[in-house]
């Protein structure tokens, strides 16, 4: 069930990914309704971060220059590697998708990040770096989509150094709202706190994001009502796997809300 809910995952974030930067109606949307106009245009990305949300991840994550940070789930990278132009930390960007992987190393070469940056395929669960190896981890509007949460979570503690820091933003899931779906349904996790704690975390910051439902809503809306450009933008598959997204989202409505985590290893 695992290497399904991962491969229906790849597949349509493949597609997304790969399209994404042939789309101008999806990139003036999202900067406008989810990132923010004063994000920075050169590391455009499709999670609901802001430039604000990301300076209190950095602040919260204590990161030195030359400390390795890894970024799970990393889609294109563009978050993970503001975090290592601001900080000066040396980075790894794990994602399922070999797609976002390509795209996110060839813009760390782009913003002359590549000495510092590199990416690998990986999941949640699997990362395939060694233990204790890392001195920060982060991940923004990923984990939900994790088929095992419970692995997943144990796998950044196994990863991080004794001390290190964890910053996240992810959606809490209704789970009698994602019963029988694919991917959400798998495993959904109303609270990440417990499972934290189980796997040897101490939780400093578990909170709301202000604001929340929005833009969630605003967006997935002002996308869909774009549609016809989006097609002719991304393509028929690509558009399809991201319609059927904003279309369950809105329609099911699987999220309790958006939180921001942090925690340390103990």
């Amino acid at each position: 069930m695992e290497d399904a809910s991962a491969n229906i995952v790849a597949a349509g974030y493949n597609a997304v990914f790969g399209a994404t930067h042939g789309s101008p109606t999806l990139q003036r949307l999202w900067r406008r309704l989810a990132a923010g106009d004063d994000y920075p245009e050169d590391l455009p990305h499709i999670s609901f971060v802001t430039l604000s949300q990301l300076r209190r991840m950095a602040g919260e994550l204590h990161l030195q220059p030359g400390q390795t940070l890894v970024d799970l789930g990393c889609g294109m990278a563009g978050p993970a590697l503001w975090m290592a132009r601001e900080t000066g930390a040396r980075l790894i960007g794990v994602d399922l998708s070999p797609v976002a992987v390509a795209l996110a190393s060839e813009r760390a070469q782009q913003l002359g990040l590549s000495s510092v940056a590199r990416f690998v395929v990986g999941t949640f669960a699997d990362t395939g770096l060694e233990g204790a190896s890392v001195d920060a981890a982060m991940s923004e509007d990923a984990l939900q989509y994790a088929p095992d949460k419970r692995s997943a979570i144990t796998e950044a503690a196994r990863i991080l150094r004794a001390g290190a820091r964890i910053a996240f933003t992810a959606f809490e899931l209704e789970p009698d709202h994602v019963a029988g779906l694919p991917v959400l349904g798998t495993d959904p996790v109303s609270d990440y706190r417990p499972l934290l704690i189980e796997a040897g975390f101490i939780v400093h910051v578990y909170e709301e994001v202000p604001g929340w439902p929005e833009p969630t809503r605003t967006a997935y809306q002002a996308l869909l009502d774009a549609g016809d450009a989006l097609i002719e933008e991304m393509g028929e598959t690509a558009a399809t796997a991201l319609f059927s997204e904003l279309t369950l989202t809105l329609e099911r409505e699987p999220y309790r809300r958006r939180i921001l985590a942090v925690a340390s290893r103990r």
